[in-house]
């Protein structure tokens, strides 16, 4: 379908190298693009849904977005709303979506929705939502502290039909198939910050070695460069966890557990890395002029995107109960 047939953890090392930007939306945006909104199509979807999709969307021509969050439901994906109810051949469409990364100018959308009465995990689809459909609405631009480049939308659905074609997959699989797409998003999440982290730690570096204060260097005190490298140790650490994740992935492996590891780590660090750095640069980090500003404010994301830490501490205690008591 245009792609290059690599295995998962080259786009992990696109990933990272996409750190270099200088921002957190671009990558995200990307992110979204080519982890999040298309994995359960590439696994699940038809044929003629990967064609009409799947393909322009890896050549660049259409703009992907996914519709998971909404105003009541966030990290709780079970709880959702908006809703699919088939009559004849069509879908057809109520509810809204909240957080949309892409949302504004996306061509198409990987929607969950519910699609019958049954259980929570039982009752969902995932569905290839074409966005110039009558009756979706793009009620605003969402104005964010970070991640200002990307646009974020709110968006409703008013009686929208889709083809029943549109379906990814199995009907009622949709929850299952958007847990397995939060893995990749969740590791490709954790790959976006490892450079823009090392970039902060050695510019914070370089800027407290030519800054004076008291006739020394800042980086001359030993709580500074203590501190210094307790966080670059922290960030290598980080990056072994999800080196490991991804060669397990790769060979097939259930994730879940490291996956949200990685992910809980990352958000913390990422918050411990731009708050200590931004500290050590004085009164110039409060700043809009340096990069330590800008990714205080666009890395902040990482806790909460995705799943919030606290999802991810959740999700780690229920794989900690399967072990045998001592």
């Amino acid at each position: 379908y245009g792609g290059m047939g690599l295995d998962f953890s080259y786009n992990i090392a696109v990933a990272e190298e996409l750190g270099s930007i200088r921002c957190g939306g671009i990558p995200m945006a990307i992110g979204v693009q080519a982890g999040m909104a298309t994995p359960a199509l590439t696994r699940f979807g038809s044929d003629e849904l990967r064609k009409q999709f799947l393909a322009p969307t890896i050549a660049g021509d259409f703009v992907a977005c996914l519709g998971i969050s909404e105003a009541g439901a966030g990290s709780d994906v079970a709880n959702i709303k908006t809703t699919a109810v088939k009559k004849g051949d069509e879908y057809v469409i109520n509810g809204g979506k909240m957080w949309t990364t892409s949302g504004c100018q996306a061509d198409w959308m990987c929607l969950l929705a519910n699609t019958s009465e049954g259980p929570p995990h039982r009752n969902k689809s995932l569905i290839c939502l074409p966005m110039n459909l009558h009756g979706i609405h793009i009620a605003k631009k969402i104005d964010k502290l970070g991640m200002r480049s990307s646009d974020t939308a709110q968006i409703f659905f008013e009686d929208v039909r889709v083809p029943c074609k549109n379906l990814i997959g199995e009907e009622g699989m949709g929850f299952t198939y958007q847990m397995l797409q939060f893995q990749e998003e969740r590791l490709w999440g954790v790959a976006t910050v490892l450079t823009p982290l090392e970039t902060i730690i050695q510019e914070t570096i370089e800027y407290t070695r030519q800054r004076k204060v008291f006739d020394q260097s800042v980086l001359h005190n030993q709580v500074v460069h203590f501190r210094l490298a307790e966080l670059a140790t922290e960030l290598e650490l980080l990056r072994s966890l999800l080196y490991r994740t991804v060669a397990l992935y790769v060979e097939g492996n259930d994730v879940t557990k490291f996956a949200s590891m990685a992910k809980l780590k990352a958000g913390r660090l990422a918050r411990e890395v731009t708050d200590s750095c931004l500290q050590f640069w004085g009164g110039m980090g409060f700043t809009s002029e340096v990069l330590v500003s800008r990714f205080y404010r666009d890395l902040r994301l990482m806790s909460i995107g995705g799943g919030t830490d606290e999802t991810m501490l959740s999700i780690i205690c229920k794989f900690m109960e399967t072990l045998p008591r001592k």
